[in-house]
């Protein structure tokens, strides 16, 4: 029996073109100037310290810029761009910029398996933080309240078997009570893996289908 479900974001709970084309470009066209506004910030500072380890050198402010606009292109799933991209979305959220973008069945259905008494839970890339503001600023209201938890890359990679089990450890259930929600193939991999049970969203023509794991084309074809 399902006890819990563990859902992905980007082509699961929403669009992936939401991410790429409005979240993306809203925190590289704001990253710059973000920087040099909260450059006394201790965490702000900490993360670009993190970003120099990474890249193993001293950074100027404008460098360090320079390297998380690069990342941002290239959609690097690293802790510390993660982390100030849910900074400065944040900005954009409370100034009504951003709106947070769920497929139209998500809500209805997160709600109906809260409702059925299952826990659900968050694991993307995405940091914490824009996790909760994605889902605390949708069309369809506050959707937070309906999670227990939320986890990100700071767990571990989403490709990684071992993310899976440190998850199942924190919310303390056997992985077979457990449903992963994915579209992406190599994900549901790891988290079977781990034993977690597993249903891959094929939302559109950007998922490669993965016959391995069931599929459904929305939240309707999920079984639990």
């Amino acid at each position: 029996m399902i006890k819990a479900i563990v859902t992905d974001i980007e082509g699961t709970t929403s669009s992936i073109d939401f991410v790429h084309q409005t979240l993306f470009p809203y925190a590289k066209a704001h990253l710059r100037s973000f920087l040099r506004e909260q450059a006394g910030d201790e965490q702000v500072q900490r993360l670009i310290d993190d970003v120099e380890q990474i890249v193993s050198r001293d950074l100027s402010l404008n460098e360090a810029a320079d390297v998380l606009e690069q990342w941002i292109v290239e959609d690097k799933k690293l802790t510390p761009l993660k982390t100030l991209q849910g900074m400065i979305w944040k900005i954009g959220y409370e100034s009504g910029a951003l709106k947070g973008h769920v497929y139209a069945d998500t809500p209805e259905y997160l709600r109906q398996w809260h409702a059925q008494g299952l826990k659900l839970y968050v694991y993307s890339s995405g940091s914490v933080e824009a996790q909760k503001l994605i889902f605390g600023h949708t069309d369809y209201g506050d959707l937070t309240p309906l999670f227990s938890g939320y986890f990100d890359t700071r767990i571990g990679g989403k490709r990684e078997t071992a993310s899976y089990r440190e998850i199942l450890r924190q919310i303390g259930l056997q992985g077979e009570s457990v449903l992963f929600l994915s579209d992406v193939g190599e994900e549901l991999d790891a988290a079977r893996a781990a034993g977690l049970q597993t249903c891959q969203l094929i939302r559109d023509d950007k998922a490669k289908p993965f016959a391995a794991h069931a599929q459904a084309g929305d939240f309707s074809g999920v079984g639990v």
